[in-house]
C-alpha cells in the first residue's frame, strides 16, 4: 500500500471487477423484496456534464445503500437518443444522425463506467434502435384502436428555426425551448394522443402520490385545471345561430357587457363578413395569429381587441352584448369564447378601460360597498350578488349553484366541468424520431401500418439540406408504399413522434429489454414496477412525468401494465451553480482562460481587459461557467466528484460550485487512505472488541459515537436523503478515531478497528472505489456488494449518566444529573437551573463556583 491515495489506479481496478463480476446484475426473485431505483437517462449529446454526475451519484448512494439493506435492487441506463440535436449535426457536418448518436452513446457510456456508477448494463436500451420504436409504434396503433390516437386540423406551435410543432409545454416565455427562437401560430393536420381521456384520473391520482414533492403536484393539478361551471348560450343578434361559453363563474353573468372571442374561433371572420368591420378584423387576425398562444396568455401582455361589428343577447338580462374579438382569449381552454365582466375579471377589466367599456358591479364584498367608477381593479373575490335579478341577497357560492340549475331548466344552458389540460399532439415534422405508423391511399383512406410489418424503419439514405420540412418528404423509397387493404399504391406518414413518446415508457423496457412478444414481459413487470425512487430535474414535472403517468394508465388499459401510477417517490435534485465570467468585447469566458486572480482581479487572456464577474448560475455551455467531469476526474478521481457533488448541498438545493470544496473532499478521502497505511497493518491484527462496561470512559465516548453515526447516516439516507450531513457525520466520527489513535489508549485497537470498518461501510455508497480498496487492505475477503449495512446498538446510544451533588455554600442542597462528556460550563448551568437551588441562591451575587469533576459543584455566594 502506498502512503499517498492514487485514485485513478484505485478506481479502474474496481471498475474493471465490478464488470467482470457483472456485480450489478440483477433477475426477478420472488422471494427477495425489490428496489427499482431510475435516473432520468440522458440524452446523447456527447459528453456528461456535472448536473449528469450529481443526478446519478444520487440514484448510486440510494442503489448501493438498499442493495446493503438486503434489497433486489434494479438500477438500469439507458438512452433517450432520438431528438434535434442529432438532425442539426447531421446539416451542420455532414455526418449522419445515427452514427452521431452512436458515437455520443460509446463515449458517454464510457465517462459513466467511469463514475463507477453501479448499472446493470445488460439492460441498457436506446430510444433508436428499431427493436425500441417498433413498441412505440405498436403502442400508437393499439391507442389508435381504442380511439385515443386520431389526427385532425389543429392550430400548432411552430418553430421556424427548428421547423417542427411545438407542445404547449415545450413554448417558454413565447420561445422554443430548445433554441430560443420565437415561436407562431400555424394550421397544419396533427396527430394527437388524447390525454384528455385520462384527465380525471390523472388529476385524482395526485392525491395518492405521498412521494412527490408538493411543488410538482401544483405544477401537474394547475396544468391539468379542473374547472367547475356552466356552459351558457348567447343567441346571436340578427342572425342565425348562438355563441356558447363556458365560465366558472355564473354568478356574475348579470355583469357581462360583452363577449369575447378567441381569433381563431369558427365564428371569428363570420361575425365580420359583410360589414364595415371585415377589413380591420381580418388584419387584426392574422396578425395576432403570428404571435404564439403562450405569449397571448401572459397576464402582463398589452390586451388587445377589436369590435366584430355583431351583437349576442345576454338571456339573463335582455341586453345586446357587443362581440369582440381578443389576443387574450385561446381556443385551447373553454370554447373559445368568454363572458367579458369587467367587474369581475382583471383582463376583462383591463380591455374594458381601454376600449371604454361598460364596468357593472354584480358581486359586493360584506365589508365595503364598489362602485364602478371608483374602482382600480377587478374584484375577484366571493361576496354578495347585487343586481342580479332574483339572486340579488345570494351569498356568490350559493348563487353559482343556483343560477346553473336554473340555466338548464331555462334551456339557456347547463352544468358543465372543463380542464385546462388538451390532447397531446405528437406530429414532428423531422427525420430523427419514430415513425408515424399509418399510410395514406386514395381508395382506402387512412390506414394503419399492419403489426406483422413493424417497425417501420427510418430509411438511411434521407438527405439533411437544413431546408424545408422532414427530410422523409423527399425519400421516394421512404414515401412509396403499398397500401395494406387494397394494395394499390399509397404514401407513407412522414411525420414522426415526438420524442416525449420515448421517455414515456422505457422504465417499462429495462424490466425485459430483449423481449419480443410485446413492449415488456407483464409478467416480470408485477415483480418490479412500480419504479420505487425516481430521479430527475424539476424541470420534467409537467412534460415528461405527466405523459409517463398517462402511458402507464394506458398501457394498464391494454392489458399489460399493473400499476396505475409508475413512480412512488420523486426527488427532484437542483441544479449545479457557478458564478459566471464576461469580457465586454470577448463575451462569456471558461473559467480556465482567465489570466490574472482573484486578489488582482481578472482579465480577458485575448484583449487584457478587466472581466465582470456574474452572478452565480446554472452551469451552461452558452455561458462557459462550466466544469469538465473528465478534468475533475483526472485531477482527483471519480470517488471525490461524487462526494463533492454529494457532501455539498441537500440534493433537492441548488449546488453552488466551489473549487476549495473539492479540494476539501479530496483532502478528506486522503487522511482516511493514509489512517489506514499509517494504522492497517496493526488494526488487521487487533481483536475484537471488549465489553462496553469494561471501557475506559474516552472509549466508551467513542464507542457511542460510532453507534450513533450509524444511526444518523442509516436516518439521513432512509428519510431524507440527507447525503450532505450523512457524510458530515462520518467526517466527525473520523475525526475522533484519529484522536483516540494518536491518544494511544489501552485497548483503543480494537475500538478503533471497529469505527474504522464502519467508517469505510457507511461511505461505501458514496465513494465505493475508495471503500472497497481500504476493505480489501483490512484484510476482510468478502468484497463490500456482499456485506449488510451496520446496524447500531439502542444500547450503544444511551449515554453515561453522572451524578452530580449540588451545593450552596458548603451544604447540600440538590442533586442533578448529567452525561458523563458535560463540559464543565453545561454542568455549571444545569446547577444553577436546579429549582432547588434556586430558591438558596435567589438573587444573590455569586462570587465563585467551584467543581469536583464527575462528582460535586459548590456555588459559593457572598456573605
Amino acid at each position: 500500500m502506498d502512503e499517498r491515495y492514487f485514485p485513478k489506479t484505485i478506481e479502474e481496478k474496481w471498475q474493471r471487477l465490478w464488470e467482470e463480476k457483472k456485480s450489478f446484475s440483477v433477475e426477478e426473485d420472488p422471494r427477495q423484496s425489490k428496489y427499482y431505483v431510475l435516473e432520468m437517462f440522458p440524452y446523447p449529446s456527447g459528453r456528461i456534464h456535472m448536473g449528469h454526475v450529481r443526478n446519478y451519484s444520487i440514484g448510486d448512494v440510494v442503489a448501493r445503500y438498499k442493495r446493503m439493506r438486503g434489497y433486489n435492487v434494479l438500477h438500469p441506463m439507458g438512452w433517450d437518443a432520438f431528438g434535434l440535436p442529432a438532425e442539426n449535426a447531421a446539416i451542420e457536418r455532414g455526418i449522419h444522425p445515427q452514427a452521431w448518436t452512436r458515437e455520443n452513446i460509446q463515449y458517454m457510456k464510457m465517462q459513466l463506467k467511469q463514475m463507477g456508477f453501479s448499472y446493470d448494463w445488460d439492460r441498457e436500451i436506446a430510444t433508436c434502435d428499431p427493436q425500441y420504436y417498433r413498441w412505440n409504434q405498436w403502442i400508437f396503433l393499439k391507442l389508435y384502436e381504442r380511439g385515443l390516437a386520431y389526427k385532425k386540423n389543429s392550430s400548432v406551435n411552430w418553430c421556424p428555426s427548428c421547423e417542427t410543432v411545438l407542445a404547449n409545454e415545450q413554448v417558454i416565455e413565447g420561445a422554443c425551448w430548445r433554441c430560443e427562437t420565437a415561436v407562431v401560430q400555424k394550421e397544419l393536420e396533427q396527430w394527437f394522443f388524447r390525454i384528455t381521456a385520462y384527465a380525471d384520473e390523472l388529476l385524482r391520482d395526485l392525491d395518492r402520490l405521498h412521494g412527490w414533492p408538493d411543488k410538482v403536484l401544483t405544477m401537474q393539478r394547475n396544468w391539468i385545471g379542473k374547472s367547475i361551471g356552466a356552459e351558457i348560450i348567447f343567441p346571436l343578434v340578427n342572425r342565425e345561430g348562438s355563441l356558447r361559453v363556458f365560465t366558472t363563474r355564473q354568478d356574475t353573468i348579470c355583469g357581462a357587457t360583452f363577449l369575447s372571442l378567441a381569433v381563431e374561433h369558427p365564428m371569428a371572420l363570420e361575425l365580420c363578413r359583410g360589414n364595415a368591420q371585415e377589413q380591420t378584423v381580418r388584419e387584426f387576425v392574422e396578425r395576432i395569429k403570428k404571435n404564439s398562444q403562450a405569449r397571448r396568455a401572459e397576464e402582463e401582455a398589452e390586451k388587445e381587441g377589436i369590435f366584430t361589428g355583431s351583437y349576442a343577447l345576454n338571456p339573463f338580462t335582455g341586453e345586446n352584448l357587443p362581440i369582440y374579438l381578443a389576443n387574450f382569449v385561446l381556443m385551447g381552454y373553454g370554447t373559445g369564447a368568454v363572458m367579458a365582466v369587467p367587474a369581475h375579471d382583471q383582463r376583462d377589466f383591463e380591455f374594458a378601460k381601454k376600449y371604454g367599456l361598460p364596468i357593472r358591479v354584480v358581486i359586493q364584498p360584506r365589508d365595503r360597498f364598489l362602485r364602478p367608477e371608483e374602482m382600480t381593479e377587478a374584484y375577484i373575490e366571493e361576496g354578495i350578488m347585487a343586481e342580479s335579478g332574483p339572486f340579488t341577497g345570494l351569498p356568490s357560492d350559493e348563487g353559482r349553484e343556483r343560477i346553473a340549475v336554473f340555466l338548464e331548466e331555462k334551456g339557456w344552458g347547463r352544468k358543465d366541468t372543463r380542464f385546462r389540460l388538451r390532447d397531446w399532439g405528437i406530429s414532428r415534422q423531422r427525420y430523427w424520431g419514430t415513425p408515424i405508423p399509418m399510410i395514406y391511399c386514395d381508395g382506402c383512406g387512412v390506414v394503419p401500418v399492419p403489426e406483422n410489418e413493424l417497425p417501420v424503419v427510418l430509411p438511411g439514405d434521407a438527405p439533411f439540406t437544413g431546408k424545408g420540412g422532414s427530410p422523409l418528404l423527399e425519400n421516394k423509397s421512404f414515401l412509396a408504399v403499398s397500401c395494406p387493404r387494397c394494395r394499390k399504391p399509397a404514401r407513407r406518414e412522414t411525420d414522426t413522434m415526438d420524442t416525449f413518446v420515448d421517455s414515456s415508457w422505457y422504465f417499462l423496457r429495462y424490466i425485459s429489454p430483449g423481449f419480443d412478444g410485446a413492449p415488456f414481459d407483464s409478467r416480470k413487470a408485477s415483480y418490479w414496477m412500480a419504479v420505487d425512487q425516481y430521479i430527475g430535474g424539476v424541470e420534467h414535472a409537467v412534460l415528461h412525468l405527466l405523459y409517463a403517468r398517462f402511458f402507464t394508465k394506458a398501457l394498464r388499459d391494454l392489458g399489460l401494465a399493473n400499476v396505475d401510477e409508475p413512480f412512488t417517490n420523486l426527488l427532484t435534485q437542483g441544479m449545479v451553480c457557478k458564478e459566471t465570467y464576461r469580457c465586454e468585447e470577448h463575451g462569456w469566458l471558461l473559467p480556465g482562460e482567465l489570466a490574472g486572480s482573484e486578489k488582482t482581479g481578472w482579465r480577458c487572456p485575448r484583449c487584457g481587459k478587466a472581466v465582470e464577474k456574474g452572478r452565480i448560475e446554472k452551469m451552461s455551455k452558452s455561458k462557459k461557467n462550466i466544469v469538465d467531469p473528465e478534468e475533475l476526474i483526472d485531477a482527483y478521481g471519480a470517488d471525490t466528484a461524487r462526494l463533492f457533488t454529494l457532501f455539498a448541498a441537500p440534493p433537492e438545493k441548488d449546488l453552488e460550485w466551489s473549487s476549495q470544496g473539492v479540494e476539501g473532499c479530496y483532502r478528506f478521502l486522503s487522511r482516511l487512505w493514509r489512517f489506514v497505511w499509517q494504522h492497517g497493518e496493526i488494526l488487521s491484527q487487533a481483536a475484537s472488541a471488549p465489553a462496553a462496561d469494561t471501557l475506559a470512559t474516552g472509549l466508551k465516548e467513542l464507542r457511542r459515537l460510532n453507534h450513533r453515526t450509524i444511526k444518523k447516516v442509516t436516518d439521513d439516507i432512509e428519510a431524507r436523503f440527507h447525503f450532505n450531513t450523512a457524510i458530515a457525520a462520518i467526517m466527525e466520527l473520523f475525526n475522533a478515531l484519529s484522536l483516540a489513535a494518536r491518544a494511544d489508549l489501552k485497548g483503543g485497537a480494537s475500538l478503533i478497528k471497529e469505527g474504522l470498518e464502519a467508517i469505510i461501510v457507511l461511505l461505501h455508497p458514496f465513494v465505493p472505489h475508495l471503500a472497497s480498496e481500504l476493505w480489501e487492505i483490512l484484510g476482510r475477503r468478502e468484497s463490500l456488494e456482499e456485506v449488510p449495512w451496520p446496524a447500531y446498538s439502542k444500547e450503544a446510544l444511551e449515554e453515561e449518566q453522572l451524578l452530580i451533588v449540588v451545593q450552596v455554600n458548603g451544604r447540600v442542597r440538590g442533586k442533578i444529573t448529567v452525561p458523563a462528556h458535560a463540559s464543565a460550563e453545561r454542568i455549571e448551568s444545569e446547577a444553577l437551573s436546579d429549582p432547588k437551588v434556586k430558591d438558596f441562591v435567589q438573587n444573590r451575587k455569586i462570587q465563585r463556583v467551584v467543581q469536583v469533576p464527575r462528582r460535586l459543584v459548590n456555588i459559593v455566594l457572598e456573605r
